[in-house]
């Protein structure tokens, strides 16, 4: 067992140059940042970054977002015992980057030690576009409706460019997490993830404008062959003229550019296709909103697998299992 550090990291990534976002070091400074520890575990074959988080009475949470990396986990799971238990944890949560049907290492149950997570960190169905065909194919396969508003945005003027100013797209973000009622990142946050993720090419702050106002902004992460569509915004100017539209397009093809062949969505109500598709009309609560907007791009439904919970404290684990089915929030990621 060796713990890397970031550069070193780096290093083993490069014989896994499709491993999620997640595992990435950037993305362990970046969570470094904001109350996080990381760990980076290597063995022979495999590797996990690891993230904890403090709890009460000197204890921790282990989590590893869309890991681990590598084919030998089997060999993984002693090491992060040891290490679990330098860190006090009271669990282990492991989200691991595998879809169903199921793929990966693991085809079923969770490995031996393992128990099914009651809930996820990162959402666990997605919409992924294939970045594959040519650009005429692309936007022959999304919803008619979503190829006639990203035409619209073109003609009534709406162009979109990249940009480095943070503060603008934090200050659109806040408009619309008070418009649709969600959290928001601290400006401090974004700030730091654009220093991490922009100098090595893994990431693009793309903004749509009219007349030189901005409209919408989002971020697009790249690595390996596949591209993240994470936080976006948008301010209540000018949407007669579908901005929204025009900035995913211009991010996939910023995305294929780059050699992307897929472009995740990230994020849509965990239920079956059909009853998505009987829904969304009508709802709006929750990521509702955001799925009849995503359904028009094109992207296959994809759901995770379940996530795995390794237990040290089985007291605090059960407080834990208490408090997510009481609906109190979750731990964030």
């Amino acid at each position: 067992m060796s713990e890397l550090n970031a550069e070193e990291w780096d290093r083993f990534l490069e014989d896994y140059p499709n491993a999620h976002l997640l595992q990435t070091s950037a993305w362990g400074e970046l969570k470094s940042s904001f109350g996080w520890v990381v760990s980076r575990l290597v063995v022979e074959g495999g590797g996990a970054q690891v993230l904890f988080r403090r709890l009460p009475l000197g204890l921790t949470f282990a989590y590893i977002p869309k890991g681990p990396v590598g084919e030998n986990w089997d060999s993984l799971w002693s090491s992060l015992d040891d290490l679990c238990r330098t860190h006090r944890t009271a669990f282990l949560k492991v989200e691991p980057d595998c879809t169903e049907p199921h793929s990966g290492n693991w085809a079923g149950s969770p490995p031996s030690g393992f128990r099914i997570s009651p809930h996820h960190i990162q959402p666990p169905r997605t919409l992924v576009v294939d970045l594959r065909p040519d650009e005429e194919t692309i936007l022959a396969r999304m919803k008619q409706k979503t190829r006639y508003n990203i035409r619209v945005a073109q003609r009534k003027g709406v162009v979109v460019h990249h940009s480095d100013d943070v503060k603008m797209f934090h200050d659109m973000l806040q408009v619309t997490g008070e418009r649709d009622e969600f959290g928001v990142h601290s400006l401090d946050y974004f700030l730091r993830l654009y220093k991490l993720f922009k100098p090595r090419g893994g990431c693009e702050l793309l903004v749509a404008q009219y007349n030189h106002t901005p409209l919408a902004g989002l971020f697009v992460f790249t690595h390996g062959n596949r591209a993240w569509y994470l936080y976006g915004a948008s301010n209540d100017l000018h949407r007669n003229r579908m901005p929204a539209y025009l900035l995913q397009w211009e991010a996939m093809r910023w995305a294929k550019a780059h050699g992307c062949w897929e472009y995740d969505l990230w994020g849509v109500p965990n239920v079956d296709e059909d009853v998505l598709e009987a829904n969304f009309t009508h709802r709006s609560d929750g990521l509702w909103g955001v799925y009849r907007f995503k359904r028009g791009f094109g992207g296959e439904l994809r759901r995770a697998v379940a996530a795995w919970d390794r237990v040290y404290s089985p007291m605090v684990y059960w407080l834990y299992a208490w408090w997510v089915k009481r609906g109190r929030g979750s731990i964030n990621g």
